[in-house]
């Protein structure tokens, strides 16, 4: 049996980070290097080969990129290195619940804005373009109103679902 505080947190640890005791202990404690490559058994039927590519350098928000294939296939995700101090805020992301949150939909650069808070929009207008490998996305107002907020400029590299501009 545990005890309570004991369980709470094994509780707490199980619903953040799912069922983690598929993994071999050292991967657990210590991590991968890269290069290397380790299967896991999800369940009978079930195994997931993940090889660690390589790990970016710390980004000004405090995170790092991590490369990596699942089953062969290449993935990267943006993590909180949490021995960083952030040399800039990390940036808002939008309230998928508030229609006047717009936000990038995919990683990318910004290239142009003609968005001026203040000034009224309606749906569909074309607010920015955004450039991700070579392709480029125009970013619309979703909703009819006025831009309270612009969060973005030309340059400025994003995240998908950062918060780039709000119509109140």
């Amino acid at each position: 049996l545990m005890y309570p505080r004991v369980f709470a947190e094994y509780a707490e640890a199980r619903l953040r980070f799912g069922n983690v005791s598929a993994l071999p202990s050292a991967v657990f404690f210590y991590g991968l290097e890269p290069g290397q490559e380790i299967s896991v058994d999800l369940e009978r039927g079930k195994t997931l080969i993940v090889k660690l590519v390589a790990v970016s350098e710390v980004h000004e928000d405090g995170e790092r990129t991590v490369f990596f294939e699942l089953n062969g296939l290449p993935r990267s995700v943006r993590i909180a290195d949490r021995s960083q101090v952030p040399k800039r805020p990390a940036r808002r992301k939008i309230d998928p619940a508030n229609p006047g949150h717009i936000g990038a939909p995919m990683p990318g650069t910004i290239v142009t804005v003609s968005a001026v808070a203040g000034k009224p929009v309606r749906r569909g207008d074309a607010l920015a373009t955004l450039e991700a490998m070579k392709m480029e996305t125009t970013v619309r107002a979703e909703t009819d109103g006025t831009l309270s907020e612009v969060l973005m400029k030309p340059g400025l590299q994003v995240d998908a679902k950062d918060l780039l501009a709000v119509i109140g």
